[in-house]
Order: structure tokens, then sequence, then C-alpha cells
């Protein structure tokens, strides 16, 4: 009796590969989704709620994949003994599901850039612009060889004016970074127009 409850322990645990790429999955869905960070694969900028919801999908399959693999082999005592994990689980997707929630609803409308020129060691500046009625804003990320980009600065614009889109900006690099100037106009100031562009 006691090798069958420890043999019905062990099929309702997750096996050591899911356990690890389902935690890896969910913790780093719940820091990309509440944080200001975006990749960029081969030229495409790819938002940082876009990748925590990859991340959830992916979460979701080994999540169905278990299910259907436990139903066959795992006792109804063994299922009550898991259900702190699933819980924990269910808690982090969900807190993971609602910062993608929130950062797709704010990008609604927002136009991402790869600056020219490239800077030293690969480095790259990115921006990102949105403007809703008279007010517009901006943000700058700086982008390293990995293709993984952290905000770095942002910006504000008179009568939702997009610079970047016009092609009012310039980039100078430097050994210790780029530094972008936004240019706004008399009636549509841009405030600040200077931004440090540092991969670090």
């Amino acid at each position: 009796m006691k090798t069958g409850q420890r043999q019905g322990g062990r099929t309702a645990a997750w096996p050591a590969p899911f356990f690890f790429i389902a935690t890896g999955c969910v913790l780093l869905a719940d820091v990309v989704s509440w944080s200001s960070v975006l990749l960029v694969v081969a030229g495409l900028v790819i938002p940082g709620w876009l990748v925590s919801s990859a991340l959830l999908f992916v979460l979701l399959v080994l999540v169905l994949v278990r299910a259907v693999m436990r139903r066959t082999v795992a006792s109804e005592a063994a299922k009550r003994r898991s259900l702190p994990t699933r819980l924990a689980f269910a808690l982090m997707a969900g807190a993971a599901g609602l910062g993608s929630a929130l950062g797709a609803v704010s990008d609604l409308g927002a136009d991402y850039r790869i600056l020219e020129p490239q800077g030293p060691d690969g480095c790259r500046a990115v921006t990102r612009e949105v403007s809703f009625l008279f007010a517009g804003s901006g943000d700058v990320y700086a982008v390293g060889a990995s293709g993984i980009g952290w905000r770095t600065s942002s910006w504000t614009a008179d009568d939702g004016g997009r610079p970047i889109a016009t092609g009012s900006y310039t980039l100078h690099w430097g050994l210790g970074g780029g530094v972008l100037t936004v240019s706004g106009s008399a009636g549509n100031p841009v405030w600040p127009s200077l931004h440090d562009v540092d991969c670090g």
C-alpha cells in the first residue's frame, strides 16, 4: 500500500523537465509583462507584452500535455496534493496575463522604429511613439547585441506629435554610447529633447 502511494505521488508530481520549463515560462512572463523590455529579432521589434503572451502560450501547452498524462496515471489523492502547485501557477499566470493585456491596450496605435546608424558593439536605438488626441509621447530603448532592449528614456510632445515618424531627430554615437536628439517645433515642443542610449 505504501509503495502504491509513493508511486502515485511521483506520477502526480510534475516531471523535472516539465516543472523547470513551466516555472521558467511563468516567471519570465511575469517579469517581462510588468517591465519595460522588448526584443529585436531579424529586424523586427517584438514588444514585451507579446513576448509574455508567447511564454504564457507555451505554459498553456505544457499544462494541457501534463493534464492528459495525469488523467491516466494519477490518483485523486495525488491530484489533491498537487493543488497548491497548480494554484501558484494559476496566480502567477494570471498576473502575467493581466500585465500582457494592459501592455497590449497601451500599445494600440504605437509605432516602433529601429533607428540608424547602429552603434558600437551592435548597440541599437529603438523608439516607440504613441499619440492620443492632443498628447503625444515616446520612449527610447537601448538594444544590445543580444536583441534584448530596455527603456532608457521618454519624452512628451504637444498636439500628438510624432517627431521620429517625421524624421525630426538626430542620432550620434561615441565611446560612451549614443545621444538621440528629438526635435519639435515652435508650436509643438518636445520635452526633453536629449536622450542617452547606453547598452551598458
